[in-house]
């Protein structure tokens, strides 16, 4: 089976119910889920799950990522420590279709505490309803490949 309908998801204790919303809309969508999530409010630390969706995307098990923390930002600094990976937060659709459009995004960042739920579903809707534009922007994803 082919990955491109693979998304790996990951999330931190305080986005878990935010998560499961998420993952309906995804399977929803016809997107097979992985969960690497914390599934509880018990703390725990948001790189360790930036950590396994990145390596989830890096080793071909998925396509595509889903990360949710507090604000979003935590996790997307965590998952852009790799270099295969471009992990954007968004707050609003158009950040999300931009994302995908203009910097071949795989990996779409929300945050639980920064985001409304309809807000969030909004995006994760725009990120996966977009295509990348390579023959405009394609070579200044290459330039990020090479830094």
């Amino acid at each position: 089976m082919s990955n491109s309908k693979v998304v790996a998801m990951g999330n931190d204790h305080v986005a878990h119910d935010l998560k499961f919303i998420l993952k309906a809309d995804l399977e929803e969508m016809g997107y097979t889920v992985i969960n690497f999530g914390c599934d509880s409010s018990d703390a725990v630390d948001y790189p360790d799950y930036a950590r396994k969706v990145a390596k989830a995307i890096i080793d071909g098990e998925a396509a595509w990522g889903v990360l949710v923390c507090g604000s979003g930002l935590g996790i997307s600094i965590a998952a852009n420590r790799y270099k295969e990976i471009r992990a954007t937060p968004v707050h609003d659709s158009l950040g999300a279709r931009l994302a995908r459009e203009h910097n071949n995004a795989n990996v779409l960042c929300l945050g639980a505490q920064t985001t409304g739920t309809w807000v969030a579903r909004d995006c994760l809707k725009a990120f996966f309803a977009t295509d990348f534009i390579a023959d405009v922007h394609g070579f200044r994803v290459d330039m990020l490949k090479s830094m």
